[in-house]
């Protein structure tokens, strides 16, 4: 029997944010008011996360443009990372750099090989306050310097060059969610 409640179980899930949005490409803030309003955000990017089949998703993919991040992100020996970090920094990243398949909740159905260290980590804090430092290895490294970009208003298509970068954004402009986004009447 579960002694706790799985993240997200009273949550809402929010409309995600698509590349282009202006709030994936600026610096959130940090957080200062610890209290149920963020613990509200936390249950609800859980809630998104879960039902966008995400291991990672970050504030400002909801629209929320404060640095708080969630995951749910098995690393290469397939161990289960669980856990959010407010006001997260990554401190270190080092390893071997990798070139592997890398997506996210706001391209929907794209990815393309993008370089990332084989580990990571980040130090923040958690929704009482208390201090929390992560460290990764493998995919998880990998979600960990995902969401640490989007807070800083970085998405992976921003780390590719050349015939890699120009072959992701001509997909992303052709896919369905950004054709639905062109035809949606202003205001």
């Amino acid at each position: 029997m579960r002694n706790r409640l799985i993240p997200g179980t009273f949550g809402l899930v929010r409309p995600m944010s698509l590349l282009g949005d202006a709030v994936l490409h600026a610096p959130c803030e940090s957080v200062t008011d610890f209290g149920p309003p963020l613990e509200r955000l936390v249950e609800d990017m859980y809630a998104t996360m879960y039902a966008a089949q995400g291991v990672g998703l970050a504030a400002n993919q909801v629209g929320v443009g404060l640095k708080v991040l969630v995951y749910d992100c098995p690393d290469d020996e397939d161990v289960r990372h669980l856990g959010h970090i407010v006001n997260p920094r990554l401190v270190e990243a080092d390893g071997l750099v990798m070139r592997g398949p890398e997506g996210c909740l706001s391209l929907p159905g794209l990815e393309a090989g993008t370089e990332r260290f084989d580990r990571a980590v980040v130090e923040g804090v958690r929704l009482d306050g208390s201090p929390v430092r992560v460290e990764g290895t493998g995919f998880f490294a990998r979600c960990l310097q995902h969401e640490c970009d989007h807070l800083e208003g970085t998405v992976y298509p921003d780390r590719l060059t050349g015939r890699r970068r120009a072959r992701l954004l001509r997909a992303a402009r052709r896919a369905p969610w950004a054709a639905a986004r062109t035809q949606d009447p202003p205001g």
